[in-house]
């Protein structure tokens, strides 16, 4: 496929995924869009493949949601009832079905439906003077999807109603997101893009069919009973761990610790 608005790379089986309309503030294009289905599509079906960094290019933002200046309605048919959530579109997990890590580097802006890609990302970690914010109050819209995804998140429910209703004039800043846990991890800017690598490279040192399966079995817990998802982990667990000889046989993959 032909790539404009996001750059694709794998190496050592971690793909890169970049956003790249920075003169936009990255804002996803219909365009944009059918990209980022055919990335996810391609690192669920490569097996090559075992992580995935999301970054973008450009200082001012990661991602600033739907392009409402110049491609606003790629997600909406006339017939409303076949309108679909642009964030199952552009995102890996709950429609795609892409279960490989997935760790997400943001810089600068994030501003509503951008929240959509970070709601399905495994590992989330920002630079300092990265912000989070939603504009739909200002526009008199409804904000329900990205919010919906911020709580499954778990972030608490009174920060995602704050972040939903205050609009653009006040923003959660990288040391709130690391506090409520929105983000996993605050660096610095000249150091984001090799950390999100480290941790993708370090992940993808492991055992890829089990990475996989610990993936699945979380996610698809979220939409469960707590018993049963319990059950599904369990088939999981006979279904991905190779035979006890066989692990015991195996080397393990044991480093120093490292403390955050």
């Amino acid at each position: 496929m032909a790539l404009g608005d996001i750059e694709f790379e794998v190496a050592e089986h971690v793909a890169t995924i970049t956003l790249n309309r920075p003169d936009a503030m990255n804002a996803v294009s219909g365009r944009m869009a059918s990209e980022l289905a055919w990335a996810w599509q391609t690192v669920r079906d490569t097996d090559d493949i075992f992580a995935v960094v999301l970054r973008a290019n450009g200082d001012r933002a990661f991602c600033t949601g739907v392009d409402v200046k110049g491609d606003p309605g790629w997600f909406l048919k006339p017939n409303v009832w076949n309108s679909i959530d642009p964030g199952v579109i552009i995102a890996p997990k709950l429609h795609h079905h892409c279960w490989k890590p997935v760790v997400t580097a943001v810089q600068g802006m994030v501003a509503g439906g951008g929240q959509y890609l970070l709601n399905e990302s495994d590992i989330i970690i920002c630079a300092e003077e990265a912000e989070f914010f939603d504009p739909h109050a200002n526009g008199g819209i409804v904000s329900a999807l990205e919010p919906i995804g911020m709580l499954k998140r778990g972030v608490p429910l009174g920060e995602v109603l704050r972040w939903a209703l205050m609009g653009t004039e006040e923003r959660i800043s990288a040391a709130t997101a690391l506090r409520i846990g929105l983000v996993s991890e605050v660096v610095a800017r000249d150091e984001l893009r090799d950390r999100a690598h480290r941790i993708a490279a370090d992940i993808a040192a492991r055992n890829p069919t089990a990475i996989q399966g610990t993936i699945r079995a979380i996610w698809e817990s979220l939409d469960m009973t707590r018993s049963m998802a319990l059950q599904n982990g369990m088939a999981y667990t006979h279904i991905g761990n190779p035979p006890l000889a066989e692990r015991r046989a195996a080397p393990r993959r044991n480093g120093p610790p490292v403390y955050r």
